[in-house]
């Protein structure tokens, strides 16, 4: 690992240790995407050597909502570890977190590899076991969530945690352009959405992702969970909230923060 990369690298790790956020590196610094990249995979490589193995991946920015907040125009990716995983109807501690936000998202789970430069959406559905409604935990280790496409791509896409719930349905058996998605916090609507709004279908979303990883060499395993990409844009939280995604079909996710 080069000087500069353990540089960005510790920066972010301090960031997550001290629970509190950075400023971008771009704001001071020059940060090209295949340095991110590098960045990116160090961050979780330190946390799959803590014992928190890989258990699939993340897409962000892919609907429209969630490019507009952000102010970035194309999707990315991130990683997920084992120890991000939070069980539906946990309460979360808000103190382990930096300036946590919410979103949902349509995840599935993959029974087949999946690699390849020339994956389509149809490849995916064919790949897949089974689909999942989901709530992302996003928690940017910048400031206000203040970044350019390759400072969240260093910060492995503000992965966070994530929470799998609801009905898990066999993926041809729903049409997940059409599956409808109702966000409250504390009881009160704040979003709908539509599968659609993922890159027109969520297994598009995850098909673009394979085509992504296998220009590096890469690609998803049997067994992993991909987290689609947000439905809607994603709202912050504090303790005592209570968030529920409610799904088409696929039933309702509900996390409680303290």
């Amino acid at each position: 690992m080069s000087d500069e990369i353990e540089s960005f690298v510790g920066t972010l790790l301090e960031a997550v240790r001290t629970r509190t956020a950075t400023t971008p590196f771009t704001d001071t610094r020059e940060l090209d995407e295949a340095t991110a990249l590098q960045v990116q995979d160090a961050v979780v490589r330190e946390r799959i050597e803590a014992g928190n193995p890989l258990m699939g991946a993340k897409l962000g920015l892919t609907s429209k909502a969630k490019m507009t907040q952000m102010k970035v125009d194309r999707p990315l990716y991130g990683w997920l570890t084992t120890d991000m995983q939070v069980d539906a109807g946990q309460t979360v501690r808000c103190a382990d977190y930096i300036q946590p936000r919410v979103e949902p998202e349509i995840a599935f789970l993959l029974g087949r590899d999946l690699e390849g430069p020339h994956i389509a959406a149809t490849h995916v559905l064919a790949a897949s076991e089974a689909v999942f409604g989901a709530i992302d935990i996003l928690d940017s280790r910048y400031a206000g969530y203040a970044f350019t496409f390759n400072d969240v791509v260093a910060d492995n896409a503000s992965s966070a945690g994530f929470v799998l719930g609801g009905t898990p349905l066999d993926p041809y058996g729903i049409d997940l352009r059409l599956t409808g998605c109702v966000l409250q916090k504390n009881g009160e609507l704040v979003s709908t959405a539509a599968g659609a709004s993922v890159m027109g279908h969520p297994a598009a979303a995850v098909a673009w992702l394979v085509r992504a990883l296998a220009a590096r060499g890469m690609g998803l395993e049997a067994g992993q969970v991909v987290m689609a990409g947000g439905m809607t844009e994603a709202i912050p939280v504090a303790p005592g909230d209570s968030v529920v995604a409610s799904f088409d079909r696929l039933g309702s996710v509900e996390i409680a923060f303290r």
